[in-house]
């Protein structure tokens, strides 16, 4: 009988009677490996030839010196092969799938770095591969869409509901359930029934490992403050990780969209809006009504519009381990101006979350404080995003000639 997984009281395993033994066979493998050296060992050779690992910690001299507060280090999941985090999770179960002895992967993607990691790693271990993403993504991050087919994905827009993320997860059950024999679905974040929570978070748990080595390297102590954007969880979980026993606060940043009091955001934990469901295999906290009918949700950035939250988190939140706090589109979208002129850097508009809420804390700090932003991923694949954001005549021409080329 498959394990039900739970952290204090949420988690667990809620999937149908006809995806059992599929997840049967995944926790017997990820078990198995995890209590493997060699495959930690192969895993970690495998990062750090093929992507980039160790990513460098990166000093953020100048905005250290433009708040004249807390010295600023910036984690560069940017910087690994396919510009995001991503990656370090989709490698990591790509070697599963190679033990298990399946051929075909499938996942969901929102701001599609996910679904081109997923499609990278088919292509570099010969897997056939699908991907769904809500059509809305689907227009609004059309260069990643473009890389995922180019890598020979087949990227299936999803019509149904909101048209985003949480669409694109359900269309990717179905698929699973119908071709279980020779399928894996790659799921992108620590969220969903167990073993994806724990497994997630153990292959993103790479970036915590590192940063804290890094920072001990290069001040002799530790941070004050980790932050992290979150939606799903999972590069929250893979920096949280290295400093969970450790005497540091630990923030995760959501998606508040238009403003907590217009209902239009994707805040499941610092809202007063989340309330605790089970929905797509597990428990957690969800954006839902009275009616445990999930809400549509809204973020300047794509990655974070999603519904739930990792059952990790959520337990964290429950234990006062992580505080939880949410940034508007348009405080994201000024921390992503500011830190690009200031430090010559373009983050994804998902850990631009993280950024503006530390450029609205570190008056709270002083010059003997230490902070630690991981910055998940890089911002070339938001360039239609930011463009129409702030209103340039000349791009927003050439993104309406795109929509309109690419049918979206």
């Amino acid at each position: 009988m498959i394990e039900r997984r739970y952290y204090g009281e949420f988690g667990g395993a809620y999937i149908p009677e006809i995806l059992v033994s599929t997840f049967e066979q995944l926790v017997m493998a990820f078990q198995a490996a995890k209590a493997n050296p060699a495959f930690r060992q192969e895993y970690e050779d495998l990062m750090s030839t093929y992507s980039c690992r160790p990513t460098p910690l990166t000093f953020a001299e100048n905005l250290t010196k433009y708040f004249a507060g807390p010295r600023i280090y910036i984690k560069r999941e940017d910087l690994n092969h396919t510009g995001a985090h991503k990656i370090n999770n989709v490698m990591g179960q790509g070697l599963l799938v190679k033990r298990m002895g399946k051929g075909r992967v499938i996942a969901e993607t929102g701001a599609g770095q996910h679904g081109v990691a997923t499609a990278t790693m088919a292509a570099k271990f010969g897997f056939d591969c699908t991907i769904y993403m809500g059509e809305v993504d689907v227009a609004r991050q059309r260069p990643n869409v473009f890389w995922m087919e180019r890598l020979g994905a087949r990227v299936i827009p999803v019509r149904d509901g909101s048209r985003t993320l949480k669409d694109a997860i359900n269309e990717a059950f179905r698929d699973w359930a119908a071709n279980m024999d020779d399928t894996h679905y790659v799921l992108g974040t620590a969220c969903g029934a167990h073993p994806f929570p724990e497994m997630v978070t153990y292959f993103q748990s790479i970036i915590g490992r590192e940063a804290r080595r890094q920072v001990m390297d290069r001040e002799g102590r530790l941070p004050t403050r980790v932050y992290a954007c979150v939606g799903g969880g999972s590069n929250a979980l893979g920096i949280f990780s290295g400093f969970l026993d450790d005497p540091v606060e630990l923030v995760g940043v959501e998606a508040g969209g238009k403003g907590l009091e217009t209902g239009r955001h994707a805040s499941r934990l610092a809202s007063k809006d989340g309330s605790v469901g089970v929905a797509q295999g597990y428990k957690t906290y969800f954006l839902q009504n009275d009616d445990g009918q999930m809400k549509e949700t809204h973020s300047v950035a794509a990655g974070l519009d999603y519904i739930g939250v990792s059952p990790i988190l959520a337990a964290l939140r429950a234990a006062e381990k992580v505080r939880f706090e949410a940034t508007t589109d348009q405080e994201v979208l000024d921390a992503f101006s500011l830190t690009l002129k200031k430090e010559g850097l373009i983050p994804a508009l998902e850990s631009s979350h993280a950024f503006a809420q530390v450029f609205k804390e570190t008056k709270d700090l002083g010059k003997d404080d230490i902070i630690l932003i991981n910055l998940s991923g890089r911002g070339d694949k938001d360039i239609f995003t930011v463009a129409d954001a702030f209103s340039d005549p000349q791009w927003n021409q050439f993104i309406q000639k795109k929509a309109e080329e690419y049918g979206a």
